[in-house]
């Protein structure tokens, strides 16, 4: 147990009880133990070069399907999140704020398990403003595919 002012780790924080009324968590319960374990299907693990490459051949429709796909794999593999058809409308209509969204999910993967996050919701602005800079949207889409490849393996995916 930590004493208040100090840091627990994780493990100290699995060692605890936090059993509230009906199995919810008590208030001040960190997020990560908040969450249902994950115990749906795993996504697919999805070459960052070979995306890039599709985005580029169908002048960015597959990137459409990206959106659509990955959002409903973690929808699915968690039961939170907005789900396939929302990141689809969300790409096409407000495509400004689907690599926020994305990455912020995805980086919710990790947290869920009590893990730092690699990518956040920061990690979409490297593609606005960091469009500016040209390279910036390949790095924000290598990091988060990275990430959530990463996540996929890590739980069983090949």
């Amino acid at each position: 147990m930590s004493t208040p002012g100090s840091y627990s780790t994780p493990q100290q924080y699995q060692d605890q009880s936090y059993g509230g009324y009906a199995g919810q968590p008590m208030p001040g319960t960190p997020a990560h133990l908040q969450h249902a374990q994950p115990s749906g299907p795993i996504g697919k693990v999805r070459g960052t070069g070979v995306a890039i490459l599709l985005c580029i051949v169908t002048l960015g429709i597959y990137s459409l399907y990206y959106y659509f796909v990955t959002h409903e794999e973690m929808k699915k593999h968690t039961g939170e999140g907005i789900g396939g058809l929302a990141g689809l409308l969300l790409a096409m209509f407000v495509g400004i704020v689907s690599p926020y969204l994305l990455s912020h999910e995805v980086g919710g993967l990790y947290e869920r398990r009590g893990q730092a996050k690699p990518v956040s919701g920061l990690t979409g602005l490297w593609v606005f403003p960091g469009i500016f800079l040209l390279i910036g949207p390949i790095i924000w889409f290598v990091k988060t595919n990275g990430a959530l490849n990463a996540y996929w393996r890590s739980v069983g995916a090949r």
